[in-house]
């Protein structure tokens, strides 16, 4: 990760790259290589993964729970 950091849009990802782009983003932040300079870029990036993959999360889960739901027949 370097300075000129340009990202893909988080929408534009798939789930497992948003997931792997989060622990590259960790381990670069743990790393000495971090900069104080590149840490709000990073966070902010983390944040907008984050928050990506928690709607997709959840959309997924209301998605399950409906097709589930079908399968509930009453007696």
């Amino acid at each position: 990760m370097t300075d000129n950091m340009e990202f893909t849009p988080a929408k534009e990802l798939s789930y497992t790259k948003a997931v792997a782009e989060l622990e590259a983003i960790l381990r670069h932040m743990q790393s000495d290589e971090c900069d104080i300079d590149s840490l709000t870029t990073l966070t902010r990036r983390a944040s907008e993964l984050l928050l990506e993959c928690r709607k997709r999360l959840t959309a997924t889960d209301e998605e399950l729970k409906s097709i589930l739901s079908s399968f509930d027949v009453k007696e």
